[in-house]
């Protein structure tokens, strides 16, 4: 049984995760910065004093019903079969990194000796030119070891005779989930149709974007979060998508953000962890090897390793099925606990996340602040098995359910073949296309992504690719020709049911 200060932390937790974004949450976030200039308003007693008035002005009576016998990890993933396999998986991780630090006689984290402390000052700025003996290395985990795992997911409490269509069993994924089709998809995204103007189309054609001007100088302005969200739903302009996506995350660069930051980049020059070197491996291995991103590579070094350290994402477990990664230190860091501050180990491609986020913002601190509230919203459930709709399990079953449906020849041809479809979209999906799509492509999908606080346009992509017919093998093989938003109004708005 939980107590109520756990209670109430949960259910704070779970109110904000759904307030972000809405014009409510807008609201509240402008009266509480009017109010912390008001005198009677003292920080130091502003919990205590909210939950004083909540009890004498009756609203605790007004919140839904909690369940105070309910398990924490039950509230956080309701299916059981779900929470065992994501437990089982973060065993596997959790063993391979200890076997791999006995291995290689590496501490999971250490204190660096003054001398290495002031050389990596010394090279901050120009970490890539760095190389720390990574050939052996192995890698943690990627796409290759994480899908076998979605795979054998089963629903025991689930009869999959009862299912109606033999088409169920074509696919990889096999648990009941509720996803949504294409009618449904349609109403869910219907500034997406075809007559309606998006940045990525309109622009390209010359047309007038005096719909776009009116609104997007007043949002920068009034600092309205939910309408930015809204207008990002047609596309963000480019000179105005950094400041736009920050307002949607609420990311600001303030002082004391970037004091946090300063803090963070004081962690990694104290201390060494183990992940670090799993940081630069991915590193070399991905970004800089893309022609677009290789010129990135110092700032993707600063903002993962700082990361890293960021003991406030660790708040995001509170709504993820996923636990912070536990283990003993031979150093009293922590002498038995959370062993990577963050809770998040990296695995091949986790890099990628923040690759694209580089062409948009030039100061350290500001990317990381973004890149950090993209994380903590969208890129966790990319790599977490969960039922939730966003969630990597339930975009593959929406990938192989869109795809059966609406192209079922080229489906079972695949399969008989041995090419299942998911296993070639599955490294698309669990990068949201960071390093497939050209730059300038994967940023009109991400400003989708804000705009509907939601993943399932990943999944849509992915269906898209599959579904040009035009020398298929050039297609699967470099979507970097791809052009996504006329894609995904086609396959929306353009396609008989």
């Amino acid at each position: 049984m939980m107590d109520e200060g756990t209670e109430l932390s949960l259910s704070i937790a779970h109110i904000v995760q759904r307030l972000k974004g809405s014009h409510l949450h807008s609201q509240i976030e402008r009266q509480a910065k009017d109010c912390l200039h008001r005198p009677e308003i003292k920080l130091e007693s502003l919990k205590e004093d909210v939950r004083s008035f909540l009890k004498t002005s009756g609203g605790l009576s007004q919140l839904p019903p909690s369940h105070p016998t309910a398990p924490l990890e039950h509230l956080k993933e309701p299916l059981a079969y779900m929470r065992k396999a994501q437990a089982s998986w973060e065993k596997r991780i959790l063993k391979s990194l200890n076997s791999m630090s006995t291995e290689l006689g590496v501490p999971l984290a250490r204190k660096r000796p003054g001398a290495e402390q002031k050389e990596l000052i010394n090279k901050w700025n120009e970490m890539g030119t760095d190389e720390p003996g990574l050939q052996t290395l192995p890698r943690v985990f990627g796409p290759c070891s994480h899908l076998p795992v979605l795979i054998s997911l089963r629903n025991p409490n689930h009869d999959s005779c009862e299912d109606v269509s033999a088409r169920s069993h074509w696919g990889l994924i096999q648990v009941p989930l509720n996803i949504r089709d294409i009618p449904q998809l349609r109403q869910a995204y219907t500034e997406l149709n075809l007559s309606s103007g998006q940045l990525g189309i309109d622009d390209l054609a010359h047309v007038h974007p005096g719909i776009y001007r009116k609104q997007k100088d007043s949002l920068v302005v009034e600092q309205d979060s939910a309408a930015a969200q809204q207008y990002s739903r047609r596309g963000c302009p480019t000179g105005l998508r950094a400041a736009l996506w920050a307002l949607i995350l609420n990311s600001t660069n303030q002082l004391q953000d970037m004091m946090h930051y300063e803090q963070l980049r004081a962690g990694v020059i104290q201390h060494n962890l183990l992940v670090d070197n799993l940081i630069y491996k991915d590193v070399k291995l991905t970004a800089s090897n893309d022609d677009y991103y290789f010129v990135f590579e110092d700032f993707l070094y600063q903002v993962l390793l700082c990361f890293s350290r960021d003991t406030a994402v660790l708040e995001h477990f509170k709504y993820n099925s996923a636990t912070p990664p536990k283990s003993y230190l031979h150093e009293k860091i922590h002498s038995a606990g959370i062993f990577i501050y963050s809770g998040v180990i990296p695995f091949h491609g986790f890099s990628m996340y923040v690759a694209p986020l580089c062409f948009l913002y030039n100061e350290p601190s500001k990317l990381y602040s973004v890149f950090r509230e993209m994380y903590i919203r969208y890129f966790f459930r990319l790599h977490s098995i969960s039922s939730s709709f966003s969630g990597i399990v339930s975009l593959c079953l929406q990938f192989e359910r869109l795809l059966q449906t609406h192209l079922p020849q080229l489906f079972y041809h695949l399969r008989q073949i041995g090419a299942q479809p998911l296993r070639i979209a599955f490294k698309w999906m669990v990068r949201a296309f960071s390093g497939y799509l050209s730059t300038d492509q994967l940023l009109l999908l991400w400003d989708r992504i804000l705009g509907y606080d939601s993943l399932e346009v990943v999944a849509e992509l992915s269906d898209l690719s599959f579904s040009l017919t035009i020398a298929p093998q050039a297609v699967l093989a470099d979507l970097s020709t791809l052009k996504v938003i006329p894609l995904i109004q086609i396959f929306l708005f353009a396609t008989a049911i």
